[in-house]
């Protein structure tokens, strides 16, 4: 009964859950400077499992400098003799709303093995350093790379910059060095009910055919497109869903 919920904590902290290779260009800048459509935030989610909540997740923005910031999810789980606490932190840079991630780090502790990994990033010399392992490896980076978190941050500035959009597609640099393209759909737009309250969504849906594994993930216009909800099935068989439960937006 714990590895079913394994599994999907692992997809909520990278999850849920591409965007910054979209299929049509983003908006420049005539300036050509630092600017960023979302502000720092500070959001909490419910995370339920089974109808049940089993703990909370918090993502949240920070400012370190000019083009530089800090973007992090933490979730902390307990259901039964089950436990899991996991931290990924991206550093990027952004400028004209798009990220370039330069450092990510994860760690996971709990019931079961602990995990870790570190890397950083020289995108324009196509450089790449696990941290842990002291290794470093040349990629062949594509446009708009992302990592496993950033491209979350991408995905709200691209819905800010065309909300119209229908078709995402992110490359997305793993902790073993290769790239993976994560796509979404539009499926939709709904009004969610959730512990923050009512809201109006749309709805993305990305679908992993050889795991058998459907992630659906609500965004909030009135919220600058702040993921609200995340729910996902493996095999027609729910896995986890996450709701907001309250927002602090920095000013």
């Amino acid at each position: 009964m714990l590895k079913p919920l394994y599994h999907c904590i692992l997809l909520l902290s990278v999850s849920a859950h591409a965007l910054a290779n979209s299929s049509q260009p983003h908006p420049t800048n005539e300036n050509n400077n630092a600017t960023i459509s979302v502000k720092p935030f500070t959001a909490e989610y419910t995370i339920i499992h089974k109808s049940k909540p089993v703990g909370k997740g918090v993502r949240q923005l920070q400012k370190i400098n000019n083009d530089t910031y800090k973007y992090s999810y933490t979730t902390d789980i307990e259901w039964l003799i089950f436990s899991d606490i996991r931290t990924e932190e991206s550093v990027v840079r952004i400028n004209d709303n798009e990220i370039t991630p330069t450092h990510y780090e994860f760690t996971r502790a709990g019931t079961g093995r602990d995990k870790s990994s570190e890397w950083t990033f020289d995108i324009a010399k196509n450089i790449a350093h696990d941290v842990k392992d002291d290794k470093t490896i040349s990629v062949d980076f594509p446009k708009n790379i992302q990592d496993k978190l950033s491209y979350h941050l991408q995905h709200r500035l691209n819905l800010l910059n065309n909300s119209d959009q229908k078709h995402f597609v992110y490359p997305v640099i793993k902790t073993s060095g290769k790239i993976s393209n994560y796509v979404y759909e539009y499926d939709g737009e709904e009004e969610v009910m959730l512990p923050y309250g009512l809201v109006k969504a749309i709805k993305l849906k990305r679908e992993v055919v050889e795991k058998k594994r459907v992630t659906y993930a609500w965004f909030a216009p009135e919220l600058d497109y702040l993921l609200v909800k995340l729910y996902q099935t493996k095999g027609d068989v729910e896995q986890f869903e996450a709701q907001l439960n309250t927002v602090k937006i920095d000013k």
